[in-house]
């Protein structure tokens, strides 16, 4: 009994030790009222006791602006998991340099801008505050002496979710406008009364809530407590549903490791929910990585009212890591620059006033997009109707933008188009309208025909089928690589002198390139000249690119002057260069679909229908290659490594080694009528 005492009493000591401690070290990190914060370049910020969260004025990218927020402090990224939104949540929130936040009593922080107008404050409806502190949840906490909390982050979410973070019935999670923009986006995550999670988009002004493209299935109208009212997003990184009857249901389905890794659940701006995971000591991988992704395809969204996953008249196709690629269709562009995933807008007029001396079919055109399908906003539906009559029906209707047509169905399509998307299991046809004259030569996607004649073409595409056929449909293996098609015409036109490169191409800095791929860190493929990365520019109409470093001048010279001149749908698309000291790079076009190789073994197989288009396009390209370009180019690598696929599913015929170009000295024609190299 005795021991029992001393053992109860050495426990409330040992406790009344460690709970002063943790006083002593709370009112370390304190925030007392009156204490604030000036946006500057060495702003300080508010931490928590770990310092692996931080409150206080992140620097933008435009340095003279910062946004109000909570981060990661710990990690290169300094990833923002909260951030304060102004009274006009379409409002860009940040704010320019000299803003001020502040700590009082009787309102709770308060967010001014340097002429003193109030922007934002977190409105503390009862009590007067004490302190603020920084917990190492990543939860800002306001309270009263009594430390009862008034005002806290957790309860007020903008697009990320923490671990010990509870959503309640009721809840919403919006995503940012872009990856730049914090300003209020176009999804939502939210737990409505009925106990079913869903993402949903939805219109920014009002908020209101459009069709929802996920849901947990967690909702019972038949029995309430079967149904859910929290979404709990544990310490240790699983993510569930709690029941009204006590019941879980498990929306993390991945083992996860207990310790060691930072953990977050974020709303894209581009509509898609994902768990991340950040290891916390130095590892070969130092990055967020995606445990679990919602929904599966985002892309196969269908919403009576908005314009789907991507803006209107763009056309969405699903990357490697489960997030949406946004195009405007040929002959369209962004409406805003800045946002990629955005609405496209037409570069010409349809217009009924057009009315003069020609035709419809004098005026107009149709781009053929395959396997591109706008399911809804359907004007009008004609049945039957062969290929002819369905274009037609749109060239002599002044209304029509587009149509497509499936078996003898022809749907009319009105601006704006909503819902696009790619779809390799489309087999309709799908004719955008346009103006003619307004269509560039060798646009991707276009059905241009051949200068050729069909036998030309045939007889490539015979060889294609037949190399497929045997090697477990495999089109266009290394057998190719015999180099049959070596023809030729002119030698390559002499080359510039030193440091003057023939082309109309972008000319990048190499710090440029360096910081587009992060230091040559993601390699992408190897060569006999050099290696190719994978990198990102921020400005102009290309978001992903692929660095193609170059050993040699010679080498790096005939590329740029000779590939700077070709332009053909199914050619991978070089759109500048580097030529600084002893650095040669090259810039191409990135394809997110990967390789031929890829695409032939992967999960999703390919239909013959697809595997004889991708045989025609890359019969197509190595025709204009030898044949139809000004200075014919002979490849000798065809592989499916070096065939890539485009969000259209179109053949591109890349240069990941090295694309030989041989000048007619190089070659000799023997008396068999075949080509040689030397």
């Amino acid at each position: 009994m005795q021991l029992a005492i001393e053992k109860s009493s050495y426990w409330k000591v040992s406790m009344s030790f460690f709970l002063a401690d943790n006083d002593l070290l709370a009112s370390k990190f304190r925030v007392p009222v009156g204490a604030s914060i000036t946006a500057t370049d060495d702003s300080p910020s508010w931490l928590s006791a770990s310092g692996e969260f931080a409150f206080g004025f992140r620097q933008l990218e435009n340095k003279d602006y910062f946004l109000l927020s909570i981060w990661y402090e710990k990690i290169p990224e300094k990833t923002v998991v909260w951030y304060a939104i102004g009274e006009d949540p379409t409002d860009d929130p940040a704010v320019p340099r000299g803003s001020k936040v502040e700590l009082t009593d009787d309102r709770g922080l308060l967010l001014a801008d340097p002429q003193g107008n109030l922007i934002w404050t977190s409105r503390i409806l009862l009590g007067a505050v004490s302190s603020g502190v920084m917990n190492d949840t990543g939860n800002f906490v306001l309270q009263n002496r009594n430390s009862d909390r008034l005002w806290e982050s957790f309860n007020n979410p903008t697009d990320t979710l923490l671990p010990t973070q509870i959503m309640e019935a009721g809840g919403v999670v919006s995503s940012r406008r872009t990856e730049t923009n914090f300003s209020l986006g176009r999804f939502q995550l939210r737990l409505p009364d009925n106990g079913n999670l869903v993402l949903n988009s939805m219109n920014s002004p009002t908020k209101f809530a459009y069709d929802d493209y996920y849901r947990s299935g967690t909702s019972d109208a038949s029995n309430s407590s079967n149904s859910g009212y929290r979404l709990i997003f544990n310490e240790s990184g699983y993510m569930y549903i709690l029941r009204r009857n006590g019941l879980r249901e498990d929306l993390t389905k991945t083992a996860l490791p207990t310790t060691g890794f930072y953990r977050r659940a974020t709303l894209n701006f581009d509509g898609v929910f994902t768990q991340y995971s950040y290891p916390k000591t130095s590892s070969s991988i130092r990055s967020w990585s995606p445990v679990r992704s919602e929904p599966e395809n985002i892309c196969k969204f269908n919403s009576i009212w908005g314009s789907g996953a991507c803006g209107y008249n763009s056309i969405c196709s699903l990357s490697v890591d489960r997030r949406p690629n946004c195009t405007c269709p040929q002959e369209f562009s962004l409406l805003d620059q800045n946002d990629k995933h955005g609405s496209c807008i037409p570069n010409f007029e349809i217009s009924c006033k057009d009315n003069g001396k020609n035709s419809s079919e004098d005026l107009y055109d149709f781009v053929e997009l395959r396997y591109v399908d706008y399911p809804s906003g359907d004007a009008e539906h004609l049945q039957p109707q062969n290929e002819e009559q369905c274009r037609k029906a749109c060239l002599n209707d002044c209304l029509c933008g587009a149509v497509i047509f499936l078996g003898n169905n022809c749907w009319k399509k009105k601006l704006p188009f909503s819902n696009g998307k790619v779809d390799s299991g489309f087999n309709g046809e799908t004719f955008i309208k346009f103006k003619k004259g307004h269509i560039p030569p060798g646009n991707p996607g276009l059905q241009i025909p051949e200068t050729k004649t069909e036998r030309d073409i045939k007889v490539i595409t015979g060889i294609v089928l037949l190399v497929s056929s045997v090697f477990v449909n495999s089109i266009l293996i290394s057998t190719l690589c015999f180099c049959s098609s070596f023809i030729y015409r002119n030698k390559v036109a002499n080359v510039r002198e030193e440091n003057n490169v023939e082309s109309n191409l972008r000319s990048f800095t190499y710090k440029e390139l360096t910081e587009a791929t992060e230091g040559f860190k993601d390699e992408l493929g190897r060569g006999a000249f050099g290696g190719v990365y994978k990198g990102a520019i921020k400005t102009g109409f290309t978001n992903f690119i692929a660095v193609k470093k170059l050993d040699g001048e010679k080498e790096f010279k005939t590329e740029v002057n000779v590939i700077g001149q070709t332009h053909h749908k199914n050619l991978v698309r070089l759109l500048g260069f580097c030529d600084e000291g002893q650095h040669r790079l090259l810039v191409y076009e990135f394809l997110s679909n990967g390789t031929l190789a890829d695409f032939l073994f992967g999960s999703s197989r390919p239909s013959w229908k697809q595997r004889t288009q991708i045989a025609f396009g890359i019969a197509r390209g190595l025709l204009y290659l030898h044949e139809e370009c000004s200075i014919q180019i002979i490849h000798c690598d065809i592989k499916p490594q070096n065939i890539l696929i485009d969000d259209y599913y179109n053949a591109r015929i890349s240069d990941f080694g090295l694309e030989k170009l041989l000048s007619k000295d190089m070659l000799l024609l023997n008396g068999s009528g075949t080509h040689q190299s030397l």
